[in-house]
């Protein structure tokens, strides 16, 4: 006997996007609910796809009156799609600016540091400094405890 593998929830939202895509209606909660089935999600998560779709922007919802409206027509995914695509777009080129900016930035920085005898010389004499400066923290150390 095989079972039948559920619907990931990735495919549960697209089924009930096509509910709203092939119909251009408006649906209440119920509604979705008994058409859910027929498209393979489960009447008990149509509610949480529903929602999910809500807070990613796919589907509208609007409360008139007691009820509860839902409704998602083609060119509103279209819209809003294309507001992401732009979105994206423009802090893709806010990065990019701000990587050359880095990079000029690291260059800068560069510019001072190059490799020389002298500058491996003061570095030698800081790392000594360092150790004798550790060394006289431990001395003092024994003496305090």
């Amino acid at each position: 006997m095989s079972k039948k593998r559920g619907l990931s929830l990735e495919e549960k939202r697209e089924q009930m996007l096509q509910i709203f895509y092939e119909s251009q209606d408006f649906y209440l909660l119920k509604e979705l609910e008994k058409m859910g089935p027929k498209k393979g999600v489960i009447s008990q998560s149509v509610k949480d796809v529903v929602q999910s779709l809500v807070d990613d922007d796919l589907v509208l919802r609007d409360k008139i009156g007691t009820s509860v409206y839902f409704w998602s027509l083609p060119s509103c995914a279209g819209n809003q799609l294309r507001t992401t695509y732009n979105k994206l777009e423009s802090d893709l080129s806010n990065s990019k600016k701000r990587y050359m900016e880095l990079l000029e930035q690291r260059d800068d920085l560069k510019r001072g540091r190059e490799d020389t005898d002298e500058r491996e010389d003061a570095l030698e004499e800081l790392k000594a400094v360092e150790l004798r400066h550790k060394k006289l923290k431990v001395h003092l150390h024994l003496f305090i405890s």
